[in-house]
């Protein structure tokens, strides 16, 4: 039995790649120094699971941007509009791998991003290759290579993992009509046959291809591209030891599949799907290792070794233990990296810390779990059970976790709580002629850019170094600044910025019973952009208001509306680390009930537009579209019980970004805002499609610029876009605004791309007017 990991947080402990990166980018520091802070990082993550004791370790794990943005250059997959950058930068790979993930504004080029959407059902973004029909593909990138030969030269016995090729074809996206993504099968794989060639010459001996798209829903099509894309595998390379891994759901349906591959070994992941282990050992065949995903990878819960044992023990009666590896369900990209970093009891405390296991210590698990299974476990792995046993009885019966008020209020809602008073084309009426506010009314998403000085006050305040009086007139300083510029370009309903909150889940955890936080919890969810997920461990409520103190002092300073700007419960839960001990549609409620308390303050305090943003509704849904239907019903009524304790004049938005609708048209419209602002600037308006195509019948407004790149798009790039959208959207439903909020942006650009986007709004308006 050998232990392995599937991959491991890139970050670094402290952030150090966020930071070199974003030095890079700002010419603060040479190529050199970010490729030196990335081969440290990389060689820490192998030494940390060597010394813990992990048999075969990742490489090719680590990236500078995405995963899939590095596949993607390593098979020449670089869509032409980066000739430009090729040519500039012949000598810079990295410059170019950036550009197809930031775009590109300077040296007199002006190159839009590739497309960034989520990572199945996590927080995570990868950026989406792009394909054409008889496309070429050819080795462009060495990095898998030479991370296993680096990895070699330290002593390290490392296990390239690399995306499968027919996953890879799936994550992408036909650029032009005719053909379909899976026909590039028998072009691309001799890339990929190349590489393991390399690999080969170099040793290697063990190869990890991730094929999440095996727990999903597949056509025959795919099912024909994995037997022949591992058939050649096989052919060509008979003694590689090739490991499939498969995770975020079971098999099911394609166990057949998964298990009739010509391949050494195959993950599953034993805790989104522990129901298909007995499945699994019935299917597999007696030649084939298989893989159990006994530690969770997405979520910071300690693992309970006695139920891992238990799956162990069925294991190793039906296939013997040197048919078996141990693992975490995933990558551990989705979890923070070390719990010991963690010292503040303040913030987090010792009896909730003593249930959780980050990055490291869920290594430690791994390796402990081999060493309990063995038939002589030593006196250290005795007492660690003892231990665990200890800390998972401990949670149980813990009286910080549950509050029989909040679960009575949750047993008492009925459906008129998620109905507003009236449909929406009475609404409608009623909040044209009180907010009175033009055609292709403009607005933003809520926060504006957080600077360096911004994020020193919240630092300085917390240590205690600024009373609360003086750190008030900072925000209230900074707030006022915001409001008095947009009056000045004309934004038709304004947002106080946010300067007071520190993420837009985190700010509302904070103030909400039943979350804690850490101080270095951080996760990447994509680039450089990293989160610090809260922590649900008990029953949620809200001890008091949260916004609308912030939001009626904004109010106070113009006659022009201001946004009030809330959280929606289904991101609040999707974007935390959520208690496993009872279900998630049930804790959504506790939210959806906290966020009701606030509208309904909010309107109190004559806020006449509320924004409940839910950006990971449809991020929430399971991967299996037998299960949609469930998760639907209670997602979209969690976010209707927050929306709708308010009178027919209130107008409430909510804001998606990166969300394929077409699936799921109909629960968007059932959610019954009163506008939508969704992403729509990386896909020229595509998604715009399955509303016009639905006929949807209130607000919405689609994104006109992509604020995840730094570039600036001009007003003529603007009114395209509209264009586009008023060709299948009636204009009087048609909002202006940018793709999502403006937190991470600079203020130059920030204002730049505003006054464009106002000129586009009033452009539109000039049009339709002759």
């Amino acid at each position: 039995m050998q232990t392995h990991n599937l991959g491991y947080p890139r970050i670094g402990s402290n952030r150090a790649l966020k930071k070199a990166s974003e030095q890079y980018w700002a010419g603060k520091i040479s190529l050199a120094d970010l490729l030196g802070k990335g081969k440290e990082i990389t060689e820490q993550n192998w030494k940390l699971q060597q010394e813990a004791g992990i048999d075969l370790i990742p490489s090719n794990d680590f990236s500078y941007y995405d995963q899939i943005l590095d596949m993607s250059l390593t098979v020449g997959a670089i869509p032409k509009r980066y000739n430009q950058v090729v040519l500039t930068k012949t000598n810079n790979e990295l410059d170019l791998y950036f550009a197809m993930a930031r775009g590109y504004q300077k040296d007199g080029l002006d190159i839009t991003a590739m497309e960034m959407t989520k990572w199945f059902d996590t927080n995570y973004h990868y950026i989406v290759p792009e394909f054409y029909k008889n496309q070429a593909f050819s080795l462009f990138s060495s990095k898998i290579v030479t991370e296993f030969v680096r990895a070699k030269q330290l002593g390290i016995k490392s296990k390239p993992v690399i995306i499968g090729p027919v996953s890879y074809l799936l994550l992408g996206k036909e650029k032009e009509a005719g053909f379909d993504k899976l026909d590039l099968i028998k072009k691309l794989l001799p890339v990929y046959l190349q590489i393991l060639g390399e690999l080969k010459n170099h040793g290697a001996e063990w190869i990890q291809f991730d094929e999440p798209f095996l727990a999903l829903d597949i056509d025959e099509k795919a099912k024909e591209a994995f037997n022949f894309a591992y058939a050649e595998i096989r052919k060509q390379f008979p003694t590689l030891k090739i490991l499939v891994a498969t995770y975020f759901e079971g098999l099911k349906d394609n166990l057949t599949l998964a298990t009739s591959l010509p391949i050494t070994a195959l993950h599953i992941d034993l805790v989104r799907s522990p129901e298909q282990l007995d499945d699994v050992l019935n299917a597999i065949p007696k030649e084939m290792i298989l893989s159990l995903g006994l530690v969770d990878g997405r979520n910071i819960w300690k693992n309970d070794f006695e139920q891992s044992l238990s799956f162990l023990k069925k294991a190793v009666a039906k296939l013997g233990s040197d048919h078996l590896l141990i693992a975490p369900s995933c990558s551990l990209l989705h979890s923070p990296c070390d719990l010991d970093l963690e010292t503040d009891e303040k913030t987090l405390g010792p009896e909730v810390k003593q249930w959780l296991a980050f990055a490291k210590q869920k290594i430690d698990e791994v390796v402990m779990l081999k060493k309990l299974a063995s038939e002589t476990p030593d006196d250290t792995a005795i007492a660690k059970l003892a231990e665990n046993k200890k800390a998972i009885a401990n949670r149980k019966s813990s009286k910080l976790i549950h509050n029989e008020g909040i679960k009575q209020r949750v047993d008492a809602i009925t459906s008129k709580d998620s109905k507003r008073l009236n449909a929406f084309s009475s609404r409608k009426k009623i909040q044209q002629e009180i907010l009175n506010l033009p055609l292709f009314p403009t607005t933003t998403i809520g926060s504006f850019p957080q600077t360096a000085e911004v994020r020193s006050w919240r630092a300085q305040f917390k240590k205690g170094e600024i009373s609360q009086s003086q750190y008030d007139a900072l925000l209230k300083k900074e707030t006022e600044e915001t409001i008095r510029w947009q009056e000045e370009i004309g934004i038709d309903v304004l947002v106080h910025g946010e300067f007071e909150r520190n993420d837009m889940v985190e700010y509302f955890g904070e103030q909400l019973n039943g979350f804690v936080f850490t101080k270095n919890g951080w996760v990447q969810s994509y680039g450089s952009r990293c989160v610090k997920p809260p922590i649900i461990y008990g029953d949620v409520n809200r001890p008091k208001a949260m916004t609308v103190y912030w939001t009626e002092f904004a109010q106070s300073l113009t006659k022009t509306l201001v946004k009030g700007m809330l959280t929606g419960p289904v991101t609040i839960l999707q974007w935390s680390f959520v208690r496993n001990d009872q279900p998630r549609s049930l804790t959504c409620n506790q939210i959806a009930l906290a966020i009701r308390d606030e509208v309904i303050d909010l309107e109190k305090a004559g806020i006449k537009i509320i924004q409940i943003d839910e950006p990971a509704i449809r991020e929430g849904l399971p991967l299996r579209k037998a299960d949609w239907k469930n998760y639907l019903k209670w997602a979209v009524n969690a976010f209707k019980i927050a929306a709708s304790g308010v009178q027919d004049e209130t107008q409430i938005h909510t804001h998606m970004c990166y969300s394929e609708f077409n699936d799921i048209i109909e629960h968007i419209a059932d959610m019954d805002a009163d506008v939508i602002t969704i992403e729509c600037s990386r896909s020229q308006m595509e998604l715009l499609d399955a509303f016009a195509d639905f006929n949807y019948p209130n607000e919405i407004g689609p994104g006109v610029y992509d604020i995840h790149s730094p570039r600036v798009p001009s007003k003529e790039e603007m009114v395209q876009l509209l264009e586009k959208a008023k060709a299948v959207i009636p204009i009087d439903q048609l909002w202006v605004n940018p793709d999502c909020g403006l937190k991470t942006r600079h203020w130059a650009e920030t204002k730049q791309a505003l006054v464009e986007m106002v000129a586009a709004a009033q452009e539109m308006r000039t049009e339709v007017l002759v």
